[in-house]
């Protein structure tokens, strides 16, 4: 079954950095795109940024561009993402995303908190 385990989450100072990954399981993964969402409380989930299936397309929320990168290792099954400059609006839960077979697919998510 297809499974999608995050990591990398917790608390840093504004303008520190975290590496969120995204290990993925029970599919092929080197040809689905891949995604990052947040939810904040209160807020509807939003997606972050995007990635193909090769890695060369990748897309950005206009708050994050900059800041934020995506990249994937087909080797690996893994996705993550990069956040510099961290600020306390990013402060959410980060979750990772695929679609297929007309269902989306999500991890559990892991908390990212931005906090002095």
């Amino acid at each position: 079954q297809v499974q999608l385990v995050e990591s990398g989450g917790g608390l840093v100072q504004p303008g520190g950095s975290l590496r969120l990954s995204c290990v993925a399981s029970g599919f092929t993964f080197s040809t689905y795109a891949m995604s990052w969402y947040r939810q904040a409380p209160g807020k509807e989930r939003e997606l972050v940024a995007s990635i193909g299936t090769s890695g060369s397309v990748s897309y950005y929320t206009d708050s994050v561009k900059g800041r934020f990168t995506i990249s994937r290792d087909n080797a690996k099954n893994t996705v993550a993402l990069q956040m510099n400059s961290l600020k306390p609006e990013d402060t959410a839960v980060y979750y990772c995303k695929v679609y297929l077979n007309y269902r989306h697919f999500w991890g559990q998510g892991t908390q990212v908190t931005v906090s002095s």
